[in-house]
């Protein structure tokens, strides 16, 4: 309210009639203002009373009036005591009067009794059920402020490699392996597992002509009575059903693994096969499977006629009967695939379980009944989690390739898995390498196996692939590739593997900007991808793949005619299953494999792998590899080496009379009983050395030779015997009082 009121104007008074103009209050007198133009006490005092104008004002009260308010008004109603003659007694009243405890105490028991029949909420939260919705969220809001939003890209770190590029974070999942089983509580069914009946054909061969088949195949045979060999497959016995599906393929004649593995399969043994990429691997555990898995079905559905209920027992009797392990999707895909062919006849059931996938349509299909299960090591574990698979009844086991399960680190779920398998049943491995963890694994899992290797050492190239190893510097690989990429696309199919993903999308980028179509391959592609790329790449549709190791084992292309080593690989058993990709089931392909400085501790394997398929050996790859210890020290420990490296050579003293020199002279004294003598040879010139420093080195030379000739003993039958008769005295401890 400002003090300085200023008198209504003339306009709006004018405006007014003249009832309204008596009944309205004259504005304040013009001595309001003093003569500076402020207000007085007057005007202040007007206006504090004129605040309440045009109020509604209660009439005053007169004196009479003032003082009834404050005398007191009785509004209580009147009750007429007990014995008084307007007492009126209550209708139920009784002698003894109720005690107002008693009767709260019956009112809560009865309160109670009316909760519990009703079923009263147990736990109930007041703080959260009768909040306020609004409230709760507002509350929560205030409590997580970043709830519901996305994390800015500032805020994910991300690492770069020395050429400014980012590094993908690494998927960090982990597979807990499955529990332990008893197998002494479980009820296992019998089963067959022996099928062979040996053709007379193959029970005629002699021995020597065994010997002669199995060197003929190139097949080397270790274990306990291994079956014989066959050489066609009229040998093995198969029924029609399974003679015409390996027809209907354009299976002519078994390969050197065939002929070996699958008769000892057939028999029930546990099998080790260690065999080239592309040699018929899969189809050798596949044709008796379906044999293994007919019978199985057939005893179960004869089971199922004679039994109306289930039993205990009767657990083990249900699928799957025959469970394959593969390191990778692509793997498992086509393995499934080759079961699918042979097993169609038959009406087996298969599924294909692998990470990736659907798994809710893995579990319908395993729900409605599978005979045979082909998937990785981690889904299978999950489904047997969730109960949506139960490897009771798995009595044929295969591990394929695997020792790439144990580089992936599948190693703890591997062996999980063959513990949840029951102990009889027949277990198969599989691979192209076989290294020394997996002999571990072969010596738990197996029992009395047949190990079968075709070649001539574990990890052998096929000999169909023509190998060239090319030396040079890492700035003209892609030139080299973009020169000889279309005399490469003129054969075939052209793959081509890095070894990191980042490198693999630079390499296919740099292709494309060349205007060259190519696909691509990594382990980052979802399944979608992959099965995109892999089926595109199969039709022929772009006849270029680059990709990691992701594609060095499984993927069985025909068409594929060379196999381009953009990053020569870390270890030789994935080189191994890198130039696999081609040359398969007899047909010749190419393998190149571009090598840098930088890839001198392979160099040395390349060396060995050329020499072992016969193969030339680059000048280049050869001097690279010689820079490499282990391989200088393996090739040259005979002392044949001309270089300035003393490996094998003879140290300072060696007079030719040590344990490598005496060993041939016993061993010619043992043949003939007489010593013989030895021919003194001239002595060679010396050369004097000049420079500084050779008076002194001939000094230390002259007296350590002395004191070598002085000291050292050859060592004689004479000399031993003659020490061993000898007691030496014990020498005392020096004690502390001694002078």
């Amino acid at each position: 309210m400002s003090y300085n009121r200023r008198p209504p104007s003339t306009s709006s008074f004018g405006q007014m009639s003249r009832t309204e103009r008596a009944a309205a209050v004259p504005p304040p007198p013009s001595a309001a203002f003093s003569k500076q133009g402020y207000s007085t006490m007057t005007a202040i005092t007007e206006n504090a009373l004129d605040a309440t104008w045009g109020m509604p004002r209660r009439r005053a009260k007169t004196e009479d009036e003032y003082f009834e308010d404050d005398e007191e008004v009785n509004t209580l109603e009147y009750i007429p005591a007990p014995g008084s003659p307007g007492y009126v007694p209550p209708k139920n009243e009784s002698d003894d009067e109720e005690d107002p405890l008693d009767a709260y105490m019956a009112q809560v028991e009865n309160q109670v009794k009316k909760d519990t029949s009703k079923g009263a909420k147990k736990g109930v939260r007041v703080d959260i059920d009768d909040a306020d919705v609004e409230e709760s969220y507002f509350k929560y809001m205030e409590e997580n402020p970043k709830a519901g939003l996305k994390p800015d890209e500032d805020e994910i770190e991300v690492e770069y490699d020395s050429d400014g590029n980012p590094i993908a974070p690494k998927k960090k999942k982990t597979i807990d392996p499955l529990p332990p089983i008893d197998h002494a509580t479980m009820n296992y069914v019998e089963f067959q597992k022996d099928f062979y009946q040996i053709h007379d054909e193959i029970a005629n061969l002699t021995n020597d002509n065994v010997t002669e088949l199995r060197q003929t195949l190139g097949v080397n045979v270790s274990g306990f009575a291994p079956p014989r060999p066959v050489t066609s497959f009229g040998h093995f016995n198969f029924d029609e059903q399974l003679l015409k599906a390996i027809r209907k393929y354009d299976f002519t004649q078994p390969t050197p693994i065939q002929a070996q593995a699958v008769p000892a399969i057939l028999q029930g043994r546990d099998v080790i096969g260690i065999a080239k990429t592309g040699t018929g691997k899969t189809a050798a555990y596949v044709w008796p499977m379906v044999i293994h898995v007919a019978s199985r079905v057939s005893n179960q559905t004869k089971k199922d006629e004679s039994s109306e209920g289930k039993t205990e027992a009767d657990i083990s009797a249900q699928g799957p009967f025959a469970l394959v392990l593969a390191p990778t999707r692509e793997l498992s895909q086509q393995i499934y695939v080759e079961v699918k062919k042979f097993g169609k006849s038959y009406g087996f059931s298969t599924v294909c379980a692998y990470g990736g996938g659907s798994k809710w349509e893995q579990t319908k299909a395993l729900e409605q009944g599978a005979d045979i299960v082909v998937g990785t090591p981690g889904r299978i574990i999950d489904l047997v989690r969730c109960k949506a698979m139960d490897l009771a009844g798995v009595t044929y086991l295969v591990l394929d390739e695997a020792d790439r399960m144990f580089d992936l680190g599948f190693e703890p779920q591997v062996r999980s898995i063959c513990d949840h398998v029951r102990p009889d049943r027949q277990c198969l491995l599989f691979s192209a390498t076989f290294k020394k963890k997996i002999e571990n694994l072969a010596r738990d899992v197996t029992k009395n196996p047949v190990r079968i290797l075709y070649g001539d050492y574990v990890g052998e190239a096929n000999s169909d692939i023509d190998q060239k190893v090319i030396v040079m510097l890492q700035t003209n690989k892609l030139p080299w590739l973009l020169a000889n990429l279309v005399e490469f696309q003129s054969r075939g199919s052209v793959l081509v593997f890095v070894n990191q993903k980042v490198h693999a999308e630079e390499l296919k980028n740099q292709l494309n900007l060349k205007e060259i179509d190519c696909l691509l391959l990594h382990g980052d592609c979802d399944q979608i991808e992959r099965n995109r790329v892999i089926s595109t790449f199969k039709k022929k549709e772009c006849d270029i793949l680059v990709a990691t190791d992701v594609a060095s084992r499984g993927l069985d292309i025909p068409h594929v005619r060379t196999v381009v080593n953009f990053d020569a690989p870390r270890e030789i058993s994935t080189y191994t299953h890198r130039i696999g990709r081609t040359g398969r089931a007899g047909m010749k392909g190419d393998a190149v494999t571009l090598v840098t400085s930088a890839d001198k501790e392979i160099a040395g394997h390349l060396v060995k792998n050329l020499e072992s398929v016969g193969q030339n050996v680059p000048s280049e790859l050869f001097e690279l590899a010689c820079t490499s210890s282990w391989f200088k020290k393996q090739r040259f420990k005979k002392g044949n080496f001309s270089g300035s490296s003393n490996v094998g050579g003879a140290g300072l003293g060696y007079t030719g009379t040590g344990p490598k020199a005496i060993m041939p002279k016993m061993a010619s004294e043992k043949k003939t009983g007489e010593p013989k003598p030895t021919e003194a040879k001239p002595a060679e010139p010396k050369v004097a050395k000049s420079g500084p420093g050779q008076d002194r080195l001939a000094a230390i030379k002259s007296a350590f030779r002395a004191q070598y000739e002085t000291q050292f003993t050859t060592a004689t039958a004479e000399n031993a015997e003659m020490m061993a008769n000898v007691v030496q005295p014990k020498k005392r401890k020096r004690s502390r009082w001694d002078d």
